[in-house]
């Protein structure tokens, strides 16, 4: 038996058996209003078992310590209460530094200067940001340290400066587990940037991640003080923008990794963001090719076991054109399910349940099942077709 659905997201066929293996990432736009838009994007993430995750400065927060010791949490509560609405696993990057803890102003944020760290003398100050953080939202399980090492590249050494991350990260965890025992904490939220070729133990037919992204791994491995899970990031083509083999082929890279960190470090593996890319990359976000191929990577990515997926801003905005789960809350028909919505929320509920999922790209359609159901998306039409009961 099949039935082809357009648009629409399935009924929840299976019960919540387990924690949300896939998420989103609510960024500066998306479902934190009072309109009518606003409500049919939140009716669609609760029809699912997602994740939802929030950073504590930046992508819809203002600064929540613009002097020291003197708090402003209004915006961050505003977004955890759509978390709150939204999830049964409300998650935290401990992202970005107020100003005065990276030379600026008490008071002051300059907001074009978000991707630079607190300076080494204010580590932990921010240590402590986190952990007041931790300490407000109780009900926050999973935090993630800092976002892509931003403002940690070592220009001098041509590589990242992992050491001082690494300080950063042991004052971080330390302070949440403290104000938080249950808090489960991970880093170091790489970018698996990768090359045709390069002398990498991630590797794969996609290409090979940077050595000195392995490396920066690595230190944080044997110098860390505690982890629950490592976090990392990515795009499946090459920095040069290849897509090696094609985009549907390319995906394949999330997958190796998936794997292969699991292998290397031993730990539960989060991709904080994923980019699958389509060998057309001026398409928009809604564009079926783009649904077909983000389904096939995330579904990639739980086929290898990932613990956690965070789709990262899943509302439309002409401004991104990665794949996206609903249209535009700004119009006033905005909030309407893409063509990868029904799939996404039918991958959740699949891999909440371990239910296990198997891939398959034939004739430009992707096709996911789970052993007694299946989904596909047609790459040309974003014909969305369920298969079983």
């Amino acid at each position: 038996m099949s039935f082809v659905v357009l648009g629409s997201v399935p009924a929840s066929t299976a019960p919540r058996t387990g924690p949300p293996v896939l998420g989103v990432t609510h960024t500066q736009v998306t479902a934190d209003g009072d309109s009518a838009a606003d409500a049919r994007a939140r009716d669609y993430l609760t029809s699912a078992p997602l994740a939802g995750n929030q950073h504590i400065m930046g992508w819809g927060a203002l600064n929540p310590e613009p002097s020291p010791g003197v708090f402003d949490w209004s915006t961050l509560d505003h977004r955890m209460d759509l978390l709150r609405r939204t999830t049964d696993d409300p998650v935290i990057t401990l992202c970005c530094a107020p100003d005065w803890m990276k030379g600026g102003e008490p008071g002051q944020t300059d907001w074009d200067k978000i991707e630079v760290p607190p300076a080494e003398e204010h580590f932990d100050d921010f240590a402590e940001l986190a952990a007041a953080v931790a300490a407000r939202y109780p009900y926050v399980k999973n935090f993630l340290v800092w976002n892509e090492l931003k403002g940690f590249f070592d220009t001098e050494r041509n590589t990242w400066d992992i050491e001082a991350y690494t300080r950063l990260y042991n004052k971080v965890y330390a302070a949440v587990k403290k104000a938080n025992p249950a808090a489960r904490i991970g880093g170091p939220y790489l970018v698996m940037i990768s090359w045709g070729a390069d002398d990498s133990p991630l590797s794969g037919a996609w290409g090979a991640v940077e050595h000195r992204i392995v490396d920066a791994i690595d230190y944080w491995m044997a110098h860390k003080v505690g982890a629950d899970f490592i976090v990392v990031d990515g795009s499946n083509a090459t920095r040069d923008n290849q897509l090696p083999g094609g985009d549907a082929a390319a995906t394949a890279k999330f997958g190796d990794i998936t794997r292969q960190l699991r292998k290397r470090t031993g730990l539960p593996v989060w991709w904080a963001e994923v980019y699958p890319e389509v060998d057309d990359d001026g398409v928009p976000s809604a564009a079926p090719r783009r649904a077909a191929i983000g389904l096939l990577a995330v579904a990639r990515m739980v086929e290898a076991g990932a613990a956690k997926v965070l789709l990262w801003q899943p509302q439309a905005d002409t401004s991104f054109e990665s794949v996206a789960l609903w249209s535009d809350t700004r119009a006033a028909d905005g909030g309407a399910p893409l063509p990868m919505a029904g799939p996404y929320a039918w991958l959740a509920r699949a891999a909440a349940a371990h239910r296990p999922i198997t891939t398959a790209w034939t004739g430009d359609t992707v096709r996911v099942d789970d052993g007694e159901t299946g989904v596909s998306i047609d790459a040309n039409t974003g014909a969305v077709t369920y298969y079983g009961r």
